[in-house]
């Protein structure tokens, strides 16, 4: 594992396909021009609007987003993570909320299917139920195993408050952990930033949370704050409210750093 740049984008993703793929260049291309080697998008990254609209546009959102990676990675000779994006789901009428890690080449390297389905009655009275029109995946996330980029761990928003789906990623080598995220506004502005330094911390990993912000449709506001965080809790970047990059170096001497100095996986107990 090398040093290296990686940036979290945050955007403001709407119900029109081809106009968040555009913005989403747009931030890849300012990511990569400052130096950015792996690039995270967030949750819903290609289509964000009401759950009937994406049921029934499924299969070309799918499409296109799986060939948008691959052609931005190839471009741009980065490795980069699709947040997420609806796969349908054969005789379900349902989709997996998936995330795809993509290398300079165009190939797929890790593959991973939202487990944590948000259905939540939020205090603001919006009442999301995630598992209407999504399958939950089966399997745990994978980790995935790099030479020059450390072992890079994936999740998926939600899955932010399940510590033990963190603590299976850091039992299996992960030195760089994926939170890519549609946040809610009310719950982002009390729990989004501890939760994720509480998992940087626990884990001794780098966290990097590529975010949606701001009216997505309707009644659907995110939080934003797009950030990557330290091995201890420390927040290195924060896009702040509207769509753009948080952009941060990624340390192998400052991951043996903090291991050194706070080796709690070591002193498991269960």
């Amino acid at each position: 594992m090398k040093s290296y740049l990686a940036a979290a984008i945050q955007l403001t993703s709407v119900p029109d396909l081809q106009k968040n793929l555009d913005q989403a260049e747009e931030l890849i291309e300012l990511a990569v021009r400052q130096g950015a080697e792996l690039v995270g998008l967030p949750e819903n990254f290609s289509y964000m609007g009401e759950e009937k609209d994406k049921l029934a546009q499924g299969d070309a959102i799918a499409l296109e987003s799986e060939k948008f990676l691959k052609k931005m990675a190839q471009r741009f000779q980065i490795t980069i993570l699709g947040g997420s994006f609806p796969v349908p789901v054969d005789n379900t009428g349902k989709v997996y909320n998936t995330t795809l890690l993509i290398d300079p080449n165009g190939q797929e390297l890790a593959r991973y299917y939202k487990v944590h389905l948000f259905d939540v009655n939020v205090p603001d009275g919006n009442t999301y139920r995630e598992s209407s029109t999504v399958v939950a995946g089966t399997q745990l996330p994978p980790v995935h195993f790099s030479e020059k980029l450390g072992n890079l761990g994936l999740s998926i928003c939600y899955d932010v408050r399940f510590p033990e789906l963190y603590r299976h990623l850091a039992d299996k080598g992960a030195d760089v952990i994926f939170v890519p995220a549609a946040f809610t506004a009310l719950t982002g502005k009390d729990h989004w930033q501890v939760l994720l330094q509480a998992r940087a911390i626990e884990n001794t990993a780098y966290i990097i949370a590529p975010a949606q912000t701001g009216n997505n449709y309707a009644r659907r506001l995110t939080h934003g704050h797009a950030v990557i965080i330290d091995p201890w809790g420390v927040i290195l970047a924060d896009a702040g409210e509207k769509p753009g990059i948080a952009i941060a170096q990624i340390k192998p001497t400052r991951l043996e750093q903090v291991r050194r100095q706070m080796p709690s996986l070591q002193h498991r107990v269960f």
